[in-house]
């Protein structure tokens, strides 16, 4: 997939790629712009996973006990079942997104939301939203100008002291990208030791997305096509992300490593369906006639 050539602006690219991602099925929200209507709509998706209706004391405090500056944490969190207690004392066993299908989570797209707090005051181009919860951050630039000036936008924001990405839900944040339309780059969130430029003003380790040939990928809506497709994307988040928990890091596998655990799985799989049992049947079988000759013979 192409785009127009007259798609040039960043508004341009934001509209265009909004699209690209209702084509994948998507749902778009341009009603979710601020904090208080991203947490509306968590809450909803939340309660209709789980299967539950909280007070709106309840759902405070289920915010208090979630959202956390630690993006280890975060992750781990978002990937498990946790427990919560409820005001009436019974506990409530919960996943945060569906983590045995992930495929059957609410997609959904947000684009300029505007996250203020006490001492920041930031805007985020598109949010990708799995089951309410904002997993992925697209900051797009212009054509011509190298995404790794979206690349410092975010290491700023994250600087920034009482952010976005520390007091709301966009702690839950997996993953970044960073596109000018023709040069597309991805790369894991992490904890400050972890997310910083190195001696060289080189931001390690960042990704270009590859074909199983190892030809790159790098027009946004190629790259949205084959990775950020519903599926995909779950798989990219639940199974070709690693958390290291001895350094309490986050790292994203590379193309060739993806494809490479892909293909042994799906050998596992493949093989699993010829396994044949070998020795007796554990059946019990009937009883069988007695022979001509048994029969002669008694």
């Amino acid at each position: 997939m192409t785009s127009s050539p007259s798609v040039v602006g960043e508004g341009d690219l934001e509209t265009a790629l909004i699209e690209t991602l209702r084509s994948l099925k998507y749902t778009y929200r341009p009603d979710i712009r601020d904090r208080a209507s991203l947490e509306a709509n968590f809450r909803e998706r939340f309660e209709a996973l789980n299967r539950v209706n909280l007070t709106d004391g309840e759902f405070r405090r289920l915010l208090d006990e979630i959202v956390t500056p630690d993006v280890y944490e975060a992750a781990r969190s978002i990937r498990n079942r946790e427990a919560f207690v409820r005001d009436d004392g019974t506990p409530l066993n919960y996943t945060l997104v569906n983590i045995k299908d992930w495929c059957k989570n609410d997609f959904e797209v947000v684009n300029q939301l505007r996250i203020n707090t006490d001492n920041s005051h930031h805007r985020y181009d598109v949010i990708l939203l799995i089951n309410g919860v904002p997993v992925v951050q697209i900051e797009l630039k212009t054509l011509g100008i190298s995404p790794r000036r979206a690349m410092e936008q975010i290491v700023d924001y994250k600087k920034d002291p009482g952010n976005g990405y520390t007091k709301t839900l966009l702690c839950f944040g997996q993953l970044f990208i960073v596109s000018n339309r023709t040069d597309t780059w991805y790369f894991a969130n992490n904890n400050a030791r972890h997310f910083a430029f190195d001696a060289e003003e080189r931001f390690l380790p960042i990704y270009q997305f590859a074909a199983e040939d190892n030809t790159k990928i790098t027009h946004l809506d190629d790259f949205a096509d084959r990775f950020l497709a519903k599926c995909t994307l779950g798989q990219m988040i639940s199974k070709y992300m690693v958390l290291i928990a001895s350094e309490q890091k986050l790292m994203m596998m590379r193309p060739y490593q993806i494809y490479a655990v892909k293909a042994i799985l799906d050998r596992l799989v493949h093989h699993a369906h010829r396994i044949t049992l070998k020795g007796p049947s554990m059946r019990r079988n009937k009883p069988s006639a007695p022979s001509s000759q048994s029969a002669s013979a008694a």
